[in-house]
């Protein structure tokens, strides 16, 4: 095995256990149907933000 099939497999199964630990806190639950909408009114819109203008409006400092 190489190193770098090494470090691909070492990644893999830290991965897998942080999903073990965390987990998914949504998996399993159901979108409403005006959350649905939303999302949907949002991903067929071409207006988009970026990261630093989130940011800003939630008050975080890069």
């Amino acid at each position: 095995m190489s190193m770098e099939q090494l470090k691909e497999l070492v990644r893999g199964l830290v991965d897998d256990r942080i999903r073990e630990l965390i987990g998914d806190p949504d998996l399993g639950l159901q979108l409403g149907d005006s959350l649905r909408a939303r999302l949907k009114q949002s991903l067929a819109s071409s207006d988009r933000l970026s990261g630093e203008d989130i940011a800003e409006r939630i008050g975080l400092r890069w």
